[in-house]
């Protein structure tokens, strides 16, 4: 099945870019980032700061924004079965180019998972990146079989260098 991933959540202020592969199956009909309700992704965001989860997806985009953090996917478009970043064939990359000129605060990129790093460093032109630090973290899916808290470690990166 052909897929097509969202539109970037940044704004002028951010300083971390997070880079997931492309969205599951479930997170495509919800329309969310992160949509699978096992995918630890907004609870380790919300942790980070000592905060509760919220429910609502805007409030949950606005958190990330209040706290100078982007979201967006390696992968503009694919073929994909399923969920399984394993399944991912004929990706076709979003436009970091434009991203990186339109918001240059951006000094931090993380990779919510292997697969996302794998493709964009294959991908994408190491100049538009030479100036930036970039990060493998461990996946939020719920395949990834690491217990939350040993997560939430790696996971608080984000705040050191946001803090930076």
């Amino acid at each position: 099945m052909n897929i097509h991933s969202f539109g970037p959540i940044v704004d002028e202020n951010c300083k971390v870019l997070i880079l997931g592969s492309i969205p599951g199956v479930k997170s495509l009909e919800k329309n969310q980032y992160y949509g699978h309700p096992r995918n630890q992704f907004w609870k380790i965001i919300y942790m980070m700061f000592n905060e509760k989860v919220e429910e609502d997806y805007d409030k949950k985009v606005q958190f990330l924004l209040s706290h100078k953090i982007a979201l967006w996917d390696v992968v503009k478009s694919c073929y994909r079965e399923g969920s399984l970043d394993s399944n991912i064939k004929k990706p076709e990359i979003n436009d970091f180019k434009t991203l990186f000129l339109k918001y240059p605060n951006i000094k931090f990129i993380f990779f919510n998972g292997s697969k996302a790093e794998e493709i964009f460093k294959r991908k994408v032109d190491k100049e538009l990146v030479k100036e930036k630090q970039l990060f493998r973290l461990p996946s939020t899916s719920p395949a990834r079989a690491i217990s939350f808290n040993e997560k939430l470690k790696y996971w608080m990166k984000v705040k050191e260098c946001l803090e930076k």
